[in-house]
């Protein structure tokens, strides 16, 4: 792997895992707080589903590599904006920070979905990994 590929593949997975705590610190906020209203209660729960489903799939890409995090991904953040977007349109269409809003949210989870995608497809397969970590560990 080139060195600028490993520099542009951690800085998606940090840019990943903080957006995740992000989502999970909001989900907490609101939870914790008590003064919300039960549409906002189950809006932060989802959202904090989202941070740590992503954050799952983010360790599973990391550690085995597996095929299907990519798309698992995809589909908790498909779920999570068709959420969000629900909530936008439950509330009204004010202004335009609402589209804005909905079109940050899909960039947010098109980065991580790329950053899973970055983090299968580094050098190096899995199971040379697999089979140098056993070598190192026997020495």
């Amino acid at each position: 792997m080139k060195r600028q590929e490993g520099i542009l593949l951690a800085m998606f997975a940090i840019l990943s895992v903080l957006t995740s705590f992000a989502f999970i610190f909001y989900s907490v906020g609101v939870i914790t707080g008590g003064s919300a209203s039960r549409w906002m209660v189950v809006f932060a729960y989802v959202t904090g589903g989202y941070g740590l489903g992503n954050i799952a799939v983010l360790s599973a890409a990391w550690n085995t590599r597996a095929k299907w995090a990519p798309e698992v991904h995809k589909l908790i953040a498909l779920c999570y904006l068709g959420v969000f977007i629900m909530d936008v349109v439950k509330a009204g269409f004010n202004s335009g920070y609402e589209v804005f809003g909905i079109l940050v949210l899909a960039f947010v989870l098109w980065t991580n979905w790329l950053a899973v995608k970055k983090v299968i497809q580094r050098g190096g397969s899995a199971e040379n990994s697999a089979k140098s970590v056993r070598v190192k560990k026997k020495s």
